[in-house]
């Protein structure tokens, strides 16, 4: 018998009102389990404050493009905004044994959260949550989702995207030839029970154009959207897609006035960017939502499965629709691009590198895709948070500039010290490495000389012949912080004087 199942068949189920924000008044306060029993459900208490309203355009947007009445469209949004902060709560909670959390019905008034551990139960409920219990984490789901990475041909004939899907508990494959996917599966010694094998023709493709146009233009010659407004110290830029251009392109604004320069860049493997401007540009915190005004962004809280998306670009401007599953790879004719989010949202060409927002939070960039706009398709977006880290950027948002980074190196189990003079670095532990057995955070500390300017780095290697550099903290000053959540294997810190010389503290955290 499959462990997989809801958390109702044998207790009753107090759901709080959270959870059920959205049942129209005068319903009737019961609700009936799997096995047909009715129970109680909590009353819905009155609200304490006017419901706050959702981003401008983000309410027509979502009606039009996922099929929803006016009534129907701002429950879905207020929902989404009451449990996205709960089920980012549980995930910190529940740490390895956490299976996924996703949204359901129509108006997202009900938090899935699923977990290994049937004595999680009462902790999801007391949330505001259904509990749901599964085989595998979403720790392990994804780990068995890197092995059919790595063993599945580059080549989009073999296999164009591969995903986790939270909901069936398992590992998604898609492919045209579904039957020789499944030898290369049972090559690897995955439990082929933890895998679906689905025929599909879908084939996504990177979305650049080389028509003019706006947004903003890469050595004059192709054209693609900006993401989101940065910093990185008290330099101005913005994120896009790595597809875009390559470190050292050259940009230009709509307007064909001169904007910047790509500062990193990476493409396949990732999909993301970051292009640093000069003083005729300044970023703000906000997102085009194609009727004249901005969508406010106010942090990047990532957004759950069934929780709605909206995407801006400067070929088809602002469309929505639903995320779909996370930790996607797709196989482009450059090469495999992994732990993308697939969503049902639309785009076309030139729409790469735009602004993903769920709510007022930043999501990511959009990466490639399949379909259109007319007709509907699938688009494929690089998480926000994998950016900001690997780059050392800090997102703009309504909550203003952010202030300088001070810390203190303690409570950490893990603590260094060494002495650097300018220019040069430094690797911890000892010189050597550190292995993680695990998926999970990685936490970095740095703390320098005052007057100077210290940087930390995070490398992994790659198991073939290199140190790569997956996290940065590089801002001015003599501290700096990494948290990175990534997969088992061997890493190591790099701490580097970049202005000035002295005596730090390095400590760290592992999984």
């Amino acid at each position: 018998m499959s462990r997989r199942h809801a958390a109702t068949a044998g207790c009753v189920l107090m759901v709080t009102a959270l959870a059920l924000a959205a049942v129209p008044a005068g319903a009737d306060q019961q609700r009936t389990t799997s096995a047909g029993a009715a129970v109680p459900v909590a009353p819905i208490a009155p609200k304490s404050s006017a419901a706050p309203e959702p981003p401008p355009g983000m309410l027509e947007a979502v009606q039009r493009d996922l099929g929803l009445s006016p009534k129907q469209a701002r429950a879905r949004l207020l929902n989404e905004a009451r449990l996205m902060p709960i089920a980012a709560r549980l995930q910190r909670t529940l740490g390895t044994r956490f299976g996924g959390a996703w949204l359901r019905p129509k108006t997202a008034h009900t938090l899935m959260v699923a977990t290994t551990a049937i004595s999680d139960i009462p902790t999801i409920l007391a949330a505001g949550a259904q509990a749901e219990i599964v085989a595998k984490s979403l720790a392990e789901l994804s780990e068995i989702k890197r092995k059919l990475d790595d063993a599945l041909p580059s080549q989009p004939l073999m296999s164009t995207v591969r995903y986790v899907d939270i909901k069936r508990n398992k590992v998604v494959v898609l492919s045209p030839e579904p039957a020789q996917v499944r030898n290369v599966i049972q090559s690897t010694g995955v439990d082929e029970t933890t895998t679906i094998v689905l025929p599909s023709d879908e084939a996504p493709l990177p979305l650049y154009d080389l028509v003019g146009g706006t947004a903003y233009y890469i050595d004059v010659t192709s054209r693609c959207s900006i993401g989101f407004s940065v910093l990185k110290g008290g330099q101005e830029g913005f994120v896009s897609a790595g597809h875009c251009g390559r470190t050292g392109a050259t940009t230009a604004g709509f307007n064909r006035v001169t904007q910047g320069t790509f500062q990193g860049s990476v493409f396949p493997g990732s999909d993301y960017a970051w292009v640093a401007v000069n003083g005729n540009w300044r970023g703000t915190p906000g997102v085009d939502n194609g009727e004249g005004g901005t969508v406010p962004v106010a942090g990047a809280m990532a957004a759950v499965e069934g929780a709605s998306v909206c995407r801006a670009g400067s070929t088809t401007d602002w469309h929505c629709g639903l995320i779909q599953q996370r930790d996607a790879s797709v196989t482009y004719p450059q090469g495999i691009v992994s732990e993308l989010v697939r969503t049902s949202v639309c785009a076309e060409p030139g729409d790469s590198g735009g602004s993903f927002v769920s709510l007022d939070q930043a999501q990511g960039v959009t990466s490639g895709g399949s379909g259109d706009c007319a007709s509907g398709g699938t688009t494929y977006f690089q998480p926000i948070g994998e950016i900001l880290t690997v780059y050392g950027l800090t997102l703009r948002t309504t909550a203003g500039d952010p202030p300088p980074i001070t810390v203190t190196c303690t409570g950490y189990p893990s603590t260094y010290s060494g002495t650097l003079a300018a220019g040069r670095s430094a690797y911890q532990p000892r010189n050597v490495y550190y292995r993680a057995g695990v998926s999970g955070v990685h936490s970095g500390c740095l703390s320098g000389p005052d007057g100077t300017d210290f940087d930390l780095y995070l490398q992994k290697w790659d198991n073939r012949s290199a140190w790569r550099t997956v996290a940065t903290s590089g801002g001015p000053g003599p501290d700096a912080q990494i948290t990175y959540t990534g997969t088992a294997g061997y890493y190591r810190y790099r701490v580097t004087a970049t202005a000035g010389s002295g005596a730090y503290t390095m400590a760290f955290r592992a999984p």
